[in-house]
């Protein structure tokens, strides 16, 4: 009984919540630890006028799956007004079974625990694993990367979309207004259709007006013509 109350203080207290054992203890501390646990989800979903009264009991229940805090602890020196040693890891394990583990498992009937096996050790062969809490921090951490990836591939794919559709809208790559500068006029367009060449009038009129460069030429061919 006293190895099973150390190996729960330590799979509570653990940072990562997870401990590793042989896998006999491993397996004999599941359903213990595991009873502790269904006291605090108990605790956590009690209603009504006695709430707190049987939050106590059920919390001294607990508290004979761990080792005792601090009963009947002397002060250090023997003097009054003297502060005492710090609480032990059985009291703080149960702190954080009803604080914690209870509102985390409230709505789950069962099954806190994981074993996990890693084969034989060297030397004295004996079988390892490794027990765990279920929903403990990293597994948290790897469901919400793997959201965020979710949501941004989700995003890509809505981006792509909307650029695929637009492009369908504009029925061309070359759509916009570089699409418009190569616009000719709808006389022209209708004179071509028909079989006729364009008016010198017309195509004086979508001649490109330049600048001074422009005029520059016109004249010298003028002076070109007269000689």
């Amino acid at each position: 009984m006293s190895m099973l109350r150390n190996l729960a203080t330590s799979l509570i207290n653990a940072q990562d919540e997870r401990i590793i054992t042989t896998l006999p203890k491993a397996k004999e501390l599941r359903p213990f630890v595991e009873r502790a646990i269904t006291l605090s989800r108990h605790a956590t979903n009690l209603t009504g006028e006695n709430r707190e009264v049987q939050s106590v009991h059920l919390r001294r229940q607990a508290a004979t799956f761990f080792h005792s805090g601090n009963r009947q602890q002397k002060a250090s020196t023997g003097r009054r007004g003297q502060e005492r040693a710090p609480r032990t890891a059985g009291v703080l394990a149960l702190r954080r079974l009803f604080d914690e583990l209870g509102e985390r498992f409230k709505d789950r009937p069962g099954g806190y625990t994981r074993i996990i096996k890693l084969g034989r050790r060297d030397g004295d062969n004996a079988e390892l694993a490794i027990i765990e809490l279920v929903d403990n921090r990293r597994e948290r951490e790897a469901i919400e990367a793997e959201n965020k990836r979710a949501k941004s591939a989700t995003s890509g794919k809505k981006k792509t979309a909307k650029a695929s559709k637009e492009a369908e809208e504009t029925n061309s790559r070359r759509g916009g207004r570089k699409a418009d500068k190569t616009f000719e006029k709808e006389e022209t367009t209708k004179a071509r259709g028909q079989g006729k060449g364009a008016t010198d009038t017309e195509l004086e009129d979508q001649k490109p007006k330049g600048g001074r460069r422009a005029k520059k030429t016109e004249a010298t061919a003028e002076e070109k013509d007269t000689e």
